[in-house]
């Protein structure tokens, strides 16, 4: 199981673009010089005993602030759908005026705001018949993720929508009228707080409760922060590949599980609170993504 970790950790920092390579001579130091070197492992590899599945991680010690723009992306296309299909996809975005604040730091306009992502790492899940899974994911992430998103597989946990000075949770559907989901989700709505009512998608009207995941443009990834207005890091981000239906992955302190199915899932934890009549009408604005500004809509 431990080579087969050093493999794959080799295969990870081949595709990350670092060279673990170095040119230089290398000269034997005394035991008191050894003694006064401190520092971090490049890459860390735990072992992790779970239910069903046998789980190695392996984590870089490094971080990462990066703005990204991917024109089109589909994953998971089996069985006549795909699980994830988004255009215009970006993390971190840039100031759209002079003034603008994120997380206590003030920026000017065309300043770049990056989304922010240490210690990335990659988790293999093995049962008796092999590889039975993997996930990326970070230690600690926090940034702007903003997408035409047309197919969504995976969780918002953290996600509120504020409708009538009520604050409810919010749920993917599969449609309008559609169910509740976590599998190829089109649209999403409120999650009723009584738990005799039934969750479902209406998009009429006055009635309306639920909207096209393409009016959701941006969110932030982050958890809530000591102050108003700041987010803090989230250890909750990941996208996930799995070969079969209920795989439990671990949240990162081992103290809870994240039960997934066949397919891809994407964990997008947030701490925002949007309001119903702006997600069912104009939809959430979008943020500046582009040198030059597309408008809050990008089209």
């Amino acid at each position: 199981m431990k080579t087969q970790a050093y493999g794959y950790a080799a295969l990870a920092t081949f595709c990350l673009g670092i060279s673990p390579v170095a040119q230089a001579d290398l000269k034997p130091i005394s035991d008191d010089a050894m003694g006064e070197v401190t520092g971090q492992a490049f890459m860390q590899i735990e072992n992790i005993a779970g239910e069903n599945h046998d789980f190695t991680r392996m984590t870089l010690g490094m971080d990462v602030e990066t703005r990204v723009n991917v024109d089109d992306i589909q994953v998971g296309q089996i069985d006549g759908g795909t699980d994830f299909s988004a255009s215009h996809l970006a993390l971190g975005h840039i100031a759209r005026a002079d003034g603008e604040v994120f997380n206590g730091r003030t920026y000017n306009e065309g300043e770049v705001i990056p989304f922010e992502a240490q210690r990335p790492y990659i988790e293999l899940a093995e049962d008796a018949q092999g590889l039975a899974g993997f996930r990326l994911g970070f230690q600690q992430a926090r940034g702007s993720v903003s997408s035409h998103t047309t197919s969504f597989s995976g969780d918002l946990p953290g996600l509120k929508i504020e409708s009538a000075g009520q604050v409810y949770n919010a749920q993917l559907f599969s449609g309008v009228e559609g169910d509740p989901t976590n599998r190829r989700a089109t649209h999403i709505g409120l999650a009723p707080n009584n738990p005799d009512q039934l969750a479902g998608c209406n998009v009429s009207g006055d009635l309306a409760n639920c909207a096209p995941l393409t009016n959701l443009r941006s969110i932030i990834v982050g958890d809530e922060g000591a102050a108003e207005g700041e987010v803090a890091f989230t250890d909750g981000f990941f996208i996930g590949f799995q070969r079969d239906e209920n795989m439990a992955w671990q949240s990162l302190d081992g103290a809870n599980t994240i039960s997934v199915g066949k397919g891809v899932f994407i964990n997008l934890p947030t701490n925002m609170t949007v309001d119903l009549s702006q997600l069912t009408g104009e939809g959430v604005d979008r943020l500046r993504t582009h040198q030059v500004d597309m408008g809050t809509k990008l089209f």
